[in-house]
């Protein structure tokens, strides 16, 4: 089978979409990728080893502007361009991303399927607007079907994640190990794991600075913190006088299955990917959603963690360094409140999410 993904602009969008084609390349389908030339497919996709189409595209954009004028010139423009891309194709699939919107409109002119997939609780504009057009839309979040309407077919495939992550609970046992040794981390401590994104989340990052004087008496405790490159000073800095904690700033880890492994705890933001990554291996979590996420979709996606018991919430407009420091020691120091968290995030995923999307896509190019 022929398979066009289309999408993009962040990793959020990306790493689902190359779960899938991984996926679908191992069997035996033929793989290539519609994209931004700015946005992050644009490197991630060929390091993958997919073909790859930059296309240009405009976002979605409600207010009014010249750009907001030029839009419908552009989109019919990179429509256009499109219309070869997908014209060869069985069946087009549209990951989000404003660049899915040209793609999925020539794979409709083109009279080819579609397969939408939608990461988050809240569905992207793009994604609710196609999705008439669609055979069927893929989702994350139960919640999210209502916003599709009944006369669109949903599926609950989950959020597809990279190979080595979704097997990382697998191997939980080995990784953690390698962990303990990568980062400097000694075993019989319980370990908290702080995700703020690839490129940090600088309030997040302050908070979790100012917190280590509030978990400084802990000789039984210790924390990797993934501040991103430009907040990496933030967290080294508070980290002088805190003994005996251990603390662990790092700017950026490729590896991510390695904390993971490693994490009794997790303190993360509420993407869409960062929850697939964390309920895959069963890491019961404080969800900080980011505040100006559009439509407050991460506050969404937290929330259906709660409601499952899989996660605590905070938000971020109520974060500060004292409370959050409590609210890490209460389930450092409740084991069975951690095991129960971790069971609910268990079986809220979907571990199995990059199958059951190329299964959908192979029903509908059929």
């Amino acid at each position: 089978m022929n398979v066009v993904i289309a999408g993009g602009g962040t990793a959020g969008h990306v790493f689902p979409a190359v779960a899938l084609a991984d996926r679908l390349a191992a069997s035996g389908d033929a793989v290539s990728f519609i994209g931004s030339p700015q946005g992050q497919e644009a490197t991630l996709v060929p390091a993958a080893g997919y073909r790859f189409h930059a296309v240009a595209a405009a976002p979605m954009k409600r207010e009014v502007s010249v750009a907001t004028a030029k839009a419908p010139f552009v989109a019919a423009g990179s429509i256009r361009s499109c219309l070869p891309l997908v014209r060869p194709a069985d069946v087009v699939v549209g990951v989000g991303g404003y660049v899915s919107v040209p793609a999925v409109m020539a794979a409709r002119w083109a009279h080819r399927p579609i397969v939408l997939h939608e990461q988050n609780a809240i569905p992207s504009l793009s994604n609710r607007a196609l999705a008439r057009f669609a055979s069927a839309v893929g989702v994350s979040f139960g919640s999210s079907r209502a916003a599709f309407g009944a006369r669109v077919r949903t599926v609950m495939t989950g959020n597809p994640v990279r190979t080595q992550i979704a097997t990382a609970r697998e191997r939980r046992v080995e990784l953690a190990e390698e962990a303990r040794a990568t980062f400097d981390l000694e075993a019989g401590r319980t370990t908290v794991a702080v995700f703020g994104g690839s490129l940090g989340a600088l309030h997040l990052d302050q908070v979790v600075a100012g917190s280590l004087q509030h978990l400084r008496h802990r000789d039984d405790l210790q924390l990797i913190v993934l501040t991103g490159r430009d907040h990496l000073d933030i967290v080294a800095s508070a980290t002088t006088d805190v003994a005996p904690l251990l603390v662990r700033p790092i700017a950026f880890l490729d590896r991510i299955e390695l904390a993971l492994a490693v994490a009794d705890l997790a303190v993360a933001r509420a993407g869409a990917g960062h929850i697939a990554e964390l309920t895959d291996c069963g890491v019961p979590s404080i969800l900080v959603p980011y505040p100006h996420a559009t439509e407050n979709h991460q506050e969404a996606n937290a929330r259906e963690l709660v409601s499952v018991g899989a996660a605590e919430l905070a938000l971020d407009a109520d974060l500060s360094s004292e409370p959050l420091a409590r609210r890490i020691l209460a389930l450092v120091d409740d084991d069975e409140r951690r095991t129960t968290m971790a069971a609910a995030a268990l079986a809220w995923a979907t571990p199995d999410a990059d199958q059951r999307l190329a299964d959908l896509v192979h029903e509908v190019g059929r």
